[in-house]
C-alpha cells in the first residue's frame, strides 16, 4: 500500500517544482522589462529632459508597439519631448468613448517614430495617448497600424419561430410547452409505477 503513494508524491513533488520554477522565470521575465521600462524612462527625463509623465507614456508605448507584429520598437528623438510632439492635457473625463471609459485626470500625448521589423519599409510615425491618476497609468491607446483581430460573429440560425409579421406564433409556442410538459408528467409517471 505505501509503494503506491511513494511514486504519487514524488509525481505532485516534481509538478510543484516544475510550476515553481515557471513562475520564477516569468517573475524575472517581469522584472527585466520592468527594468528595461525604467532605464528607458530615466533616459528620457535625464537626457531629453522629458516630463516623467511623459518619459512613462513613451516608455509603455515603446513595450506594446515591440509586441505589435509590424515594429521591432519605437525611436524617440529628443524632439519627441518638446511642446509640438508631446502634451500633457487636464481631462477629469472618460480617456475614450470605447473600451477605456475610466476616467482620468491627465491625458498625456507623445510621438515617436516605429521601426519595422523587417527593416525594408520607412519608420511609421506612430502618436501615443495615456491616461493617468496622479502618477498612475490607467488607459493606454496609440494609433496601430495592424488591426486587432476581432472574434467573429456566430451565424445567426436559420430557424425562426416568428409568423409573417414578425411576431411569434403563440399556437406554435403554447403546444410546445404542453406537449413538452405533458411528456416529462408521463415520464414522471412510468418511472413512479416501477
Amino acid at each position: 500500500m505505501e509503494r503506491n503513494y511513494a511514486p504519487r508524491r514524488l509525481l505532485r513533488l516534481v509538478g510543484r517544482m516544475a510550476v515553481c520554477a515557471s513562475l520564477a522565470c516569468a517573475v524575472s521575465a517581469f522584472a527585466d522589462s520592468l527594468d528595461e521600462r525604467n532605464e528607458l524612462i530615466h533616459h528620457f527625463v535625464t537626457d531629453f529632459k522629458a516630463n516623467p509623465l511623459v518619459a512613462d507614456c513613451a516608455a509603455h508605448g515603446n513595450f506594446i508597439a515591440s509586441t505589435s507584429s509590424a515594429f521591432d520598437h519605437v525611436e524617440f528623438p529628443p524632439d519627441s519631448f518638446d511642446a509640438s510632439h508631446s502634451a500633457i492635457e487636464p481631462w477629469n473625463d472618460s480617456f475614450d468613448e470605447k473600451k477605456q471609459r475610466i476616467k482620468v485626470d491627465n491625458v498625456v500625448t507623445v510621438e515617436g517614430q516605429g521601426m519595422p521589423k523587417d527593416g525594408e519599409r520607412d519608420p511609421t510615425p506612430l502618436k501615443f495617448r495615456c491616461g493617468y491618476v496622479g502618477s498612475q497609468m490607467l488607459a493606454f491607446g496609440w494609433n496601430d497600424p495592424v488591426p486587432a483581430l476581432r472574434p467573429r460573429a456566430e451565424p445567426r440560425s436559420t430557424h425562426s419561430t416568428k409568423g409573417k409579421h414578425g411576431t411569434k406564433n403563440k399556437a406554435t409556442t403554447g403546444k410546445t410547452k404542453s406537449t413538452s410538459k405533458s411528456s416529462a408528467k408521463s415520464t414522471k409517471k412510468t418511472t413512479k409505477k416501477h
